[in-house]
C-alpha cells in the first residue's frame, strides 16, 4: 500500500500555495491531484486502496494546519458518539499529534499511564509493535485501546534521554476523580484539580468552603500539573471564585461575530488570601487560562515550569459521509492580550522536577515542598 506519508505531501503541495493563488490556479492543483492519484493507482509497485488513501489526504491536510485539527472516518466518528464504558479500557493519557507522532499532553493522575511512568511531552513511536510514524491521531488512540486488563507496550521518546523508553502497561476502566483538597502544615489550604469537567466548579467552590470553615487556613495552593484541560465553562467559572474583577479570557476567530470576552463577577472565596498556583508541562488549555488570568491580575504567584502551549478552540463538524471532522475555529487570549498557543505560560517562581521518580503530593514533590515552604516563609 502507498505509503501515507506520501499523500500527505502531495496534498500539502496542493492546498498551500500563496495566500493570493488564484481561484483558477486551485482547480489546475485539483486536477494535478487527479492525475498524480490515477498514476500512483496505476505505477505504484504495490496496489493501493484509494478510499484509505483519499482519507489519509485529507487527515494529513488538516493535520498541516495544527496538531489538533484532524478527519474523523465514519467508523471513528461513531464510535467516539458510541457509550463503551465497561467494554474498552484506556491508558490515563491526554495526546495530541506532533511532528507525525503521538505527544502526551499530559498523564492523568492514579492511573495506568501516570504509574507506569509516562510523562508530559513524552512522544509515543511505537505502539506494541506498529509504527506510529504515518498515522494519523484518530488511528493511533484507537490502537491504544483495547479489553480491560489487556496489556499494551508503549515505546517513547523523552527529552534529554538518548534512548527510546519501553513501558508496558495494562489497560483499566479510567475514572477521574476531578478535584482533591487537603490541609497542609494546619494552615495551607490545598486543592488538586485534574480535569475541568461539567462539576469541578462546583467541586472546588464546595472544597474551598470546607477549607475556609477552618479559621486558621491563611493561604492557598491550586494544584493545576498534569491538567490537560476540558471545558472552557469550567476555566472561567474556577478563575472567577479568585478575582473581584477583570477579564479571564477572550477568544477570537476569522468571524468577528465570534469573538468573545468573559469577565469576573465581584466576590473572592477566599477573600484576598495568598495563593499558589503549581503548573507544569503537562498543565494545557483550561488549566492556562486559569493560571493566566490569575497571573495577569497579579492574583497569585505560578510556581513550577512552562505550561504546554494548548492555546485553541476545536470545533466537531459532521460531514456527508458520517464522518466528521475536529477543527480548531479559534484561540484563546488572557487578559494581557497574550496568546497561549505555543508558547504557554510562564511560571513566576521556575522550579524544576528534581528527579527521575518525580510523583505529584508525595515526598520526591520538590515543587509542592517548595511552595509549602514560601508560604511558610
Amino acid at each position: 500500500m502507498i505509503k501515507k506519508i506520501s499523500i500527505i505531501l502531495i496534498l500539502n503541495i496542493l492546498i498551500f500555495q500563496k495566500v493570493n493563488t488564484s481561484e483558477n490556479d486551485i482547480y489546475k492543483k485539483i486536477d494535478l491531484f487527479g492525475e498524480v492519484l490515477e498514476k500512483i493507482n496505476k505505477e505504484y509497485v504495490d496496489e493501493i486502496n484509494q478510499s484509505e488513501s483519499m482519507d489519509s489526504a485529507i487527515n494529513g491536510l488538516l493535520q498541516s494546519l495544527d496538531p489538533y485539527s484532524a478527519y474523523m472516518s465514519p467508523e471513528i466518528f461513531n464510535e467516539m458518539q458510541t457509550e463503551t464504558s465497561g467494554k474498552f479500557g484506556g491508558l490515563g493519557i491526554e495526546v495530541s499529534m506532533e511532528s507525525g507522532v503521538v505527544k502526551v499532553i499530559s498523564p492523568i493522575d492514579d492511573t495506568p499511564a501516570s504509574r507506569a511512568g509516562i510523562k508530559a511531552g513524552d512522544y509515543i513511536v511505537k505502539i506494541n509493535e506498529t509504527q506510529v510514524q504515518g498515522k494519523s491521531l484518530s488511528e493511533a488512540v484507537e490502537l491504544m485501546r483495547g479489553p480491560v486488563g489487556s496489556g499494551i507496550e508503549l515505546t517513547v521518546r523523552r527529552r534529554g534521554e538518548k534512548k527510546a523508553l519501553k513501558f508496558s502497561i495494562v489497560r483499566e476502566i479510567i475514572q477521574i476523580q476531578s478535584v482533591k483538597s487537603d490541609l497542609l502544615e494546619k494552615n495551607i489550604g490545598y486543592i488538586r484539580l485534574t480535569s475541568f469537567n461539567e462539576n469541578s466548579s462546583s467541586q472546588i467552590k464546595k472544597r474551598i468552603n470546607e477549607l475556609e470553615r477552618n479559621k486558621e487556613t491563611k493561604a492557598y495552593i491550586l494544584d493545576l500539573r498534569n491538567n490537560p484541560g476540558g471545558l472552557l465553562s469550567q476555566a472561567i467559572n474556577i478563575s472567577d471564585f479568585f478575582l473581584d474583577n477583570g477579564e479571564i479570557v477572550s477568544t477570537k476567530s476569522r468571524k468577528s461575530s465570534e469573538n468573545r470576552k468573559w469577565f469576573a463577577k465581584k466576590g473572592d472565596l477566599i477573600s484576598g488570601k495568598t495563593l499558589i498556583v503549581l503548573i507544569n508541562y503537562g498543565s494545557a488549555s483550561a488549566s492556562e487560562i486559569v493560571a493566566g488570568a490569575l497571573q495577569d491580575h497579579k492574583r497569585a504567584v505560578l510556581l513550577g515550569e512552562n505550561s504546554f502551549g494548548k492555546g485553541s478552540v476545536q470545533s466537531i463538524i459532521p460531514l456527508k459521509n458520517k464522518g466528521a471532522i475536529r477543527l480548531t475555529i479559534a484561540k484563546y487570549y488572557l487578559p494581557s492580550g497574550k496568546s497561549i498557543s505555543e508558547v504557554g505560560v510562564s511560571p513566576d517562581i521556575e522550579i524544576s522536577e528534581e528527579t527521575d521518580d518525580f510523583q505529584i503530593k508525595t515526598e520526591t514533590d520538590n515543587q509542592l515542598n517548595y511552595a509549602i515552604k514560601l508560604l511558610k516563609g
